[in-house]
């Protein structure tokens, strides 16, 4: 079971965005996201200007009176939240850690769709698959869930995407809805053709974790740099036009390359710095579903 204070800073959360998670997040996320298919809802007698379409032949035959199927969308759906724990979101230079906006939009994510009765499950990845919760429905699984966001402590400090999309993909049926959120800072090779084979079965949507200073590095002098990752490091002279020159010619060709990648891929990238408000990320999330 949850901590005490686990439940606690759930029931903040569930306070401080209730009437948006409701009405506003909740009912864009509900335009957005449909059911899988149509349910059989029963019959009904035939009125002027119905689709003839409809007409349960069986049943009009078997009365002698016209009657029309009525059918009901099914709205439940499959939601996977695929959330990086590698040690580069460990990392912050405004109000708080990428990390921390990550798992803030996971748990905003995770309280939407359980108030939608959709299922929802988790993977947290680093070079290896950290922890998979398969998709379920309940509050006590909604706990379970936002305390997994909220408290895990990853072993590993790379990333793998490629191997948590695919473990994604053996888990989910079609028509699914997955959320990846990274900072997406891996070469794109190692997961742009799973990203793609993952969105022809399921609507994907990527969160993109960023700061400001991975834009733009300032004038330091000479410093080092050590891969949160990797744990290798490097001198880097911060002064020197020519680097500076090459730093932005450098992030401006792997963005390029990613931008095209997700494009092929079919899959919408929205950037979010670790200081923006969710909720107005989120909005921009389900404005660009399907589209």
């Amino acid at each position: 079971m949850p901590s005490s204070k686990t439940l606690l800073r759930v029931r903040r959360i569930e306070f401080k965005t209730r009437r948006l998670v409701s009405d506003l997040l909740a009912g864009a996320y509900e335009s957005r996201y449909k059911g899988r298919g149509i349910m059989f809802a029963g019959v009904r007698p035939y009125e002027a200007g119905d689709d003839i379409r409809m007409m349960d032949w069986k049943v009009t035959a078997r009365t002698g009176e016209p009657y029309i199927r009525q059918s009901v969308e099914e709205r439940e759906l499959t939601v996977m939240l695929v959330l990086d724990g590698s040690a580069s979101l460990v990392f912050g230079t405004v109000d708080r850690e990428k990390r921390e906006a990550a798992a803030e939009v996971c748990a905003l994510l995770t309280l939407i769709a359980m108030r939608k009765q959709d299922r929802v499950g988790l993977v947290v990845f680093t070079e290896q698959l950290e922890l998979y919760i398969p998709p379920r429905k309940g509050r006590t699984h909604l706990l379970h869930l936002i305390q997994a966001i909220m408290t895990f402590q990853p072993t590993g400090t790379g990333s793998d995407l490629m191997r948590a999309l695919r473990r994604v993909q053996q888990a989910l049926r079609p028509g699914a809805i997955v959320f990846v959120l990274s900072d997406f800072l891996m070469p794109i090779d190692d997961y742009g053709r799973t990203l793609a084979i993952l969105s022809r079965k399921h609507q994907v949507a990527a969160l993109c974790l960023t700061d400001p200073l991975e834009a733009a590095m300032p004038n330091l002098g000479l410093m080092t740099l050590q891969d949160a990752e990797t744990g290798a490091v490097e001198w880097l002279d911060t002064a020197s036009s020519q680097w500076q020159a090459q730093f932005q010619q450098q992030r401006a060709a792997f963005l390029a390359e990613r931008t095209e990648a997700f494009q092929r891929a079919r899959v919408n990238l929205i950037e979010m710095q670790a200081g923006d408000d969710p909720v107005r990320v989120l909005m921009r999330v389900f404005r660009k579903a399907g589209t």
